[in-house]
């Protein structure tokens, strides 16, 4: 197990180089099953999550190769419809493999997935899709076995617009029979990178970005190469990161339309950000101002994967911030761990009351989850001491490429040791 040594009260200044997006690569990957050849895909992170999706894809039969940040997937011949169980138990995003699977195959066997503990998470509107599409379900002893004879053409409704049950359907609807069309879909910018994907592979598919998308099933697949769009979260917490050190940080290779709810709350908190063509610069040179109210919501709402690093922006900042989590409802794990390095919040439900305190201290805190051990890590840069945080593998390494690395570049005083 690794954990974080990090010296507080180093200003951050230089460039970072945001990678590619870990929740537009993972259904991407998913997706390379689809064709039934080779997917050449680009600006892929060196993540723990994708390691552990391209090792399932191994596993059921994929041949997979990694130079630098490209993975080729070559998914000929016939698969194992068996995902297997560890995997899919420890990381929630692998169910992504079950619209692939069946649209390909007509039937797969998967667990109930896992993941972060970060509050109730139901696959039923994956599994209601499907079943709109034709598949038949069949639940048994912690698996899930889908399959048809055909798949067909839907309307479906989704009561929620959820980014993993939209993507299961494109996959599994781009070889249906006929049209699908799904309403209030989820609008992230990753799923518009899913469509961009599938229709190079030859699918037809609109609307991706949209509340609305529309998908002509077609039965060829063709050979295709993509490029990644860059992480919108990690790119938010690099900005947090110059926020919370009163630092100047240059991010290269970003999309700013995609971080706009973002910029904007580091905008009330006083920071000054400059935004270009693919480029984003902020700098914070005193001491934040409080944002009166943090809702999370869907995109093109505040991101709830960006709720814990501005939680610790706060934490220090002038004046009270209301925080309203409406995503997740367990997701302040890592409020506690705050209070320990001097933090003044209060948890009732799904609202935290935020009181910005003069200086954090460093202390030694526990990661619990993805976002919340980022927020850590960024608390530990602005505070006063030595900050230990740990769980780094278990959780920051899923979503973060080389953070300490990175960081360190920008002048932090972190490292990472075993223990």
């Amino acid at each position: 197990m690794n954990k974080y040594v990090i010296n507080g009260g180093n200003r951050l200044d230089g460039e970072v180089k945001v990678e590619g997006s870990k929740n537009a690569v993972l259904p991407i990957l998913a997706a390379s099953i689809i064709n039934g050849g080779e997917s050449i895909i680009h600006n892929v992170p060196s993540l723990k999550d994708v390691n552990t999706l391209v090792n399932m894809l191994k596993t059921i039969g994929c041949t997979c190769s990694i130079e630098g940040n490209t993975i080729v997937v070559n998914s000929s011949g016939d698969l194992d419809i068996n995902i297997p169980e560890k995997p899919v138990r420890e990381m929630r995003s692998s169910i992504i493999l079950m619209g692939a699977m069946l649209g390909r195959f007509k039937k797969v066997k998967i667990s109930f997935p896992g993941g972060c503990e970060i509050g109730l998470r139901p696959i039923d509107l994956h599994l209601s899709g499907l079943k709109m599409l034709g598949g038949k379900i069949t639940e048994s002893h912690g698996y899930i076995l889908c399959e048809c004879d055909k798949l067909y053409g839907n309307e479906i409704h989704l009561d929620y617009p959820s980014v993993g049950a939209t993507e299961n359907i494109m996959l599994a609807a781009v070889s249906a029979e006929g049209i699908t069309t799904i309403q209030n879909a989820a609008r992230e910018p990753e799923i518009a990178d899913l469509q961009e994907f599938l229709n190079k592979m030859g699918a037809k598919v609109t609307g991706g970005g949209s509340s609305t998308i529309r998908i002509q099933g077609v039965n060829h697949f063709q050979n295709l190469e993509h490029t990644v769009i860059p992480d919108r979260i990690v790119a938010g917490t690099y900005m947090v990161a110059a926020a919370i050190t009163g630092g100047r940080v240059i991010l290269k290779e970003v999309i700013p339309e995609h971080i706009k709810p973002i910029i904007s709350k580091l905008g009330e908190s006083g920071c000054k950000i400059y935004r270009y063509d693919q480029a984003i610069s902020i700098s914070c040179g005193k001491r934040p101002n409080a944002v009166d109210f943090v809702k999370t919501m869907p995109y093109p709402g505040f991101p709830t994967d960006m709720q814990a690093q501005m939680m610790a922006l706060m934490c220090n900042a002038r004046g009270t911030s209301i925080f309203i989590e409406t995503i997740f409802e367990n997701r302040y794990k890592h409020a506690e761990e705050l209070i320990k390095m001097g933090a003044d919040i209060k948890i009732e439900g799904r609202a935290a009351i935020v009181k910005g305190v003069n200086k954090l201290m460093g202390a030694h805190v526990v990661s619990r989850d993805l976002r919340g051990g980022a927020a850590l890590v960024l608390a530990g840069l602005g505070a006063e001491g030595a900050t230990i945080v740990d769980n780094v593998d278990i959780h920051i390494d899923r979503g973060y490429d080389n953070l300490d690395l990175k960081l360190k570049s920008l002048g932090a005083d972190i490292t990472k040791d075993e223990y």
